[in-house]
């Protein structure tokens, strides 16, 4: 699934995770839009964090689909972060998925490897389970007008999962489910969290770093106009 390669200067990895669609065994392609998004997304976190030691990764997902109870791209992530972990078990991972792979991201953050996850535009359907984010820091972002996820199951899986983890819920007015319409701020959210994760000073982005830093002060749900 990814190249796991360590760069032997990494005091941490991000592995950014693409969307896909519920049901598809059709081989994932490099050049798919889901695939495509997450290019300009990577460059902004590894701009951000790549002076400080952080290797930035987009691993592709064998197959396209979810499919059902298979879960298909959960055990992709698995796998890259077993493998990450042989390598180096004392390397902090942080995982950033958009929608299906935010869902996948959600699913393995229960992994020792992992100390945050970020979930933008997540597919969070009732019943997801969120247990296995206890411990961890955690980023669920949705857009106000995104019809394909459903930024109302975000909150409700956000709700139960609080109690458990260091939770940031941050929702991005006129956001659309491929974060297309105010991408510079979806770009900014996800650098910052990730800068934030490991334990890095504020960079520059203003308005997600303002937003994470309320959070930290107690806000349940941070609204970016």
């Amino acid at each position: 699934m990814a190249d796991t390669v360590i760069a032997q200067e990494a005091c941490g990895i991000v592995l950014v995770a693409h969307g896909g669609q519920s049901v598809g065994t059709a081989p994932v392609a490099p050049t798919q839009l889901a695939v495509l998004r997450m290019i300009p997304l990577a460059a902004a976190i590894r701009r951000a964090a790549s002076a400080d030691g952080i290797d930035v990764r987009r691993p592709l997902f064998r197959v396209r689909g979810w499919n059902g109870k298979q879960a298909s791209p959960v055990g992709d992530l698995a796998q890259a972060l077993d493998e990450i972990h042989a390598r180096s078990a004392a390397l902090p991972v942080v995982l950033i998925g958009h929608s299906m792979g935010a869902r996948a991201a959600l699913r393995v953050a229960g992994h020792p490897a992992v100390i945050a996850v970020a979930g933008l535009a997540p597919w969070l359907p009732p019943g997801e389970p969120a247990d296995q984010l206890a411990g961890r820091r955690v980023l669920l972002a949705h857009g106000t007008a995104d019809r394909i996820t459903s930024p109302g199951d975000t909150w409700a899986y956000a709700e139960r999962a609080r109690e458990i983890c260091d939770l940031t819920t941050i929702e991005v007015s006129r956001g659309d489910h491929p974060m297309l319409r105010r991408a510079p701020l979806w770009h900014a959210i996800a650098a910052e969290f990730t800068r934030v994760a490991f334990g890095l000073p504020g960079g520059a982005g203003a308005a997600a770093a303002a937003a994470i830093a309320a959070s930290a002060r107690g806000a349940r749900l941070i609204t970016l106009p």
